[in-house]
Order: structure tokens, then C-alpha cells, then sequence
């Protein structure tokens, strides 16, 4: 034990002197066995210490600078020498990288104050020009509010065009609403506590039933809304705001129900839009035929569409179109989900709110050249990707998509072929 003691003491006086700095225990009798330690022949008093070492490490990064402990062999001068050279080219390394994260700083800063500029000019002609005279500039639909449009709305006026633009065809209003609300509300009690629904109604009225006993499944899906953002999960605030929507919705369509993906729409037009407004612009939206065929599954229409669309896939993409041909990838695996909630589940929420703006502008043909755009954006990613990976890739797209990006492409696509436009290949 005691010669134990004595070693232990030793190790910990090295360590403690040697270039690497740790905390260690030591012998109650440390004078007695600095003694023991000097008288040792093999451990001269100097014995650890650095030399010729003119300051203390700043990092880990200049330990390679120190001189060695006197127990180890020195370092020759052409290793102290490559180690200063190391050394001086990992802080000039460094340098470099900083300033290049300051430049990039810089310049996304720049554009950040250039995109705020441009927003606030562009809120000012649509609040002064645009809006006032809503009617006149909206049906003219003059080359100027065209190219405004497609720049993107300012985020203070794009709930207001939106719910303009979408229309209010079905004639609903905020009192209808609440009294749809107040429906949706006493099935949700009626479920609570009966956990199941009256099967005492007719045939028919057992089939509305089934529909409206889709406010159940709502609950599910909000949990799924944007996740990311928290808000609309239990406990969020616009989590109630959203339940309200789409109870009140299945009450008002309970022929449609509830279908998922209908969250995500109804959770974008909150975010812009006042409640009732929300509601009425989510009605008014989900009746527009290339929604209500999706939404009511008519398989025909669906069928339509998708034939549509490949006919400008294969017009504006044919390597792609080709590739997607020889892997049995058709436009379902993927369309569905896109148009099912307009994209704002699959992009970036930024992202899809242009592509929002432009569908409020351009109707449901947008919604196939984003499609296009899409596709052109990663058509060199794709081509290298077998069936699985392409249906995966395109079911979660890149979270750093950029919005400029993808309008480059969708305006690089183009929406003729054979002399024919959408509309006419569409019919």
C-alpha cells in the first residue's frame, strides 16, 4: 500500500506538468511525497516542466506548439517547425471562414432589406390602386397587377385577395356559420357522451350521419397540421380556431365530410383571414371543380386531370416524362397529395403561400404548373432515382426550397401544347 501511495503520487505530479492540464487526488502527505519525489534519481526537480514556452494554450488547437514533457523525447526542429505551420494556417483558416460568414451575413441581409422595400411598395399600390377599385383592376387583370401578383402579395393584404379572388358564390355568411358551428359543437357533445351516432335515423339519413361522424377524425388530423409550428396542436392557440373551421364545414357538406388534407387548406386561410372569413373563403374554395372532384374521389375527373397534366409533362419535360414512363410512376402518387392540400403540405409554408397567390390569380391550371415547376426544379435529382425514391422524394420535397427557384422554373414552363391550352386539353 504505501509503495502504492508513492506511485500513485508520481503519476499525478507528471500529469499535473505535463501539456495536458486534468484534476487529480493526492496523497494527504504531499510535502513528504514531493521529498520522496525529488530524492527519486529518475525524477530530476525539473522533471515535466515545459520549456522555452512563452505563453498558455487559448485552445486545444495550440497545443500543438507546446513543447513535449521532459519525459517524452523533444521534438526535432523541422516537426516544431511543420507544427507553427499547421498551426498559423488553421487561425488563417479560420479567418477565412469567418469572413465568409460575414459576408454571406451581409448579403443575405441586403436582400432581406431589398425584399422588405419591395413588400412595402407593393402594399402601398395595393392598398391605394388595387383594392379600392377591385372590381375594374381585377377583371381587367391588367399587365401590372399581373406581375405584382406574381412577385407575391404582401402578407398585410394576401387574406384580403384571397377571399376576393375566391368569391363567395355559395352566399355564405359569418351568421351561417355560427349556426353550423353550434351544430358541429352539439355532435361533439353528443359523441361525449354517447360515443357513438343515433342509428334510429332512415337509410338516408343514416348515410349524412356517417359523413358527419367524420368530426371525429378531424380531431386527429390537426394534430398533423404544421406540426412544426405548434400552433395548431392541442394546447396552441389556433388549435380550437381550426376545429371550429372544419366541424362547422363537415355540418355545412356532411355529402363531402371531412377529408384529409382539408386541415392544412383551412389552416392556411386562418392564418390570413378572420374566422368567419376563413370559413366562408374554406367553403367557397373547396367547391371549385378541381377541388370537388378530388375531394369527392370522382374518379373520372381525377382521371381527366391526370391525363392533362401528362400531356404538359410530356411536352415540357420528355426525359423526365420517359424516365417516370420506364419506373410505372403515374401522376396519382403524387398529384393527389399536392392538390389535396395545395401544395402546403409538401413545400415550405412561404413557398406555398405564392403558389397560393398565383392559383388565386390563375385558377386550377396553376396548380399543374407548379406540378411542372416541381419537376423541372429536380428533374437531374430524379432521373438518377429508381420508383421508391422519386415517390418518397416527392412526397417531402427539399425544406430549403426557395420560392424564387421554383418560379423560375414554373415560368420556364410552358402551358400549350399543340396550339391548345389548359382549359381545352383539360375538357
Amino acid at each position: 500500500p504505501e509503495l502504492a501511495k508513492r506511485l500513485f503520487f508520481i503519476v499525478s505530479h507528471w500529469t499535473r506538468n505535463s501539456s495536458v492540464h486534468v484534476i487529480v487526488l493526492c496523497d494527504p502527505q504531499e510535502e513528504q511525497m514531493r521529498d520522496i519525489l525529488s530524492s527519486c534519481p529518475q525524477c530530476p526537480p525539473s522533471a515535466g516542466r515545459r520549456k522555452n514556452l512563452e505563453f498558455e494554450p487559448l485552445s486545444t488547437t495550440a497545443l500543438i506548439l507546446e513543447d513535449r514533457p521532459a519525459n517524452l523525447p523533444a521534438k526535432s526542429m523541422e516537426e516544431t517547425q511543420r507544427h507553427k505551420l499547421e498551426y498559423e494556417e488553421m487561425v488563417a483558416g479560420a479567418k477565412r471562414r469567418e469572413l465568409k460568414e460575414a459576408q454571406k451575413k451581409k448579403r443575405q441581409m441586403k436582400e432581406r432589406h431589398r425584399q422588405e422595400d419591395i413588400i412595402s411598395n407593393a402594399m402601398v399600390i395595393w392598398n391605394n390602386e388595387i383594392l379600392p377599385h377591385w372590381d375594374t383592376m381585377y377583371v381587367s387583370g391588367t399587365r401590372r397587377v399581373r406581375e405584382l401578383w406574381w412577385a407575391g402579395l404582401p402578407p398585410s393584404v394576401r387574406g384580403r385577395v384571397w377571399s376576393l379572388a375566391i368569391g363567395n358564390e355559395l352566399n355564405i355568411t359569418a351568421e351561417l356559420y355560427e349556426i353550423f358551428l353550434s351544430r358541429a359543437k352539439e355532435k361533439w357533445r353528443s359523441y361525449s357522451e354517447t360515443s357513438s351516432v343515433n342509428d334510429s335515423e332512415s337509410d338516408g339519413g343514416a348515410s349524412l350521419a356517417d359523413r358527419e361522424s367524420s368530426l371525429d377524425l378531424i380531431k386527429l388530423d390537426i394534430s398533423r397540421t404544421f406540426p412544426s409550428l405548434f400552433i395548431f396542436q392541442k394546447g396552441g392557440p389556433y388549435h380550437d380556431l381550426l376545429h371550429s373551421v372544419l366541424g362547422a364545414y363537415t355540418c355545412y357538406r356532411p355529402d363531402i365530410g371531412y377529408v384529409q388534407g382539408m386541415s392544412f387548406i383551412a389552416a392556411v386561410l386562418i392564418l390570413n383571414l378572420e374566422e368567419a372569413e376563413a370559413f366562408i373563403t374554406f367553403a367557397n374554395l373547396l367547391n371549385k371543380p378541381c377541388q370537388m372532384a378530388f375531394f369527392r374521389v370522382d374518379h373520372e375527373l381525377m382521371l381527366k386531370y391526370f391525363s392533362a397534366f401528362e400531356v404538359f409533362f410530356e411536352e415540357n419535360l420528355p426525359h423526365l416524362f420517359n424516365h417516370f414512363q420506364t419506373n410505372s410512376l403515374t401522376p396519382d402518387l403524387y398529384l393527389i397529395d399536392w392538390i389535396f392540400t395545395l401544395y402546403s403540405k409538401s413545400l415550405p409554408l412561404d413557398v406555398a403561400c405564392r403558389v397560393w397567390d398565383v392559383f388565386c390569380r390563375d385558377g386550377e391550371e396553376s396548380l399543374f404548373r407548379t406540378g411542372l415547376g416541381i419537376l423541372r426544379l429536380y428533374e437531374d435529382v430524379l432521373l438518377q432515382m429508381d420508383f421508391i425514391h422519386i415517390a418518397q422524394f416527392l412526397s417531402r420535397l427539399p425544406e430549403d426550397l426557395q420560392s424564387h427557384t421554383l418560379f423560375n422554373a414554373m415560368a420556364n414552363t410552358h402551358m400549350v401544347s399543340r396550339n391548345r391550352r389548359w382549359a381545352q386539353v383539360s375538357a
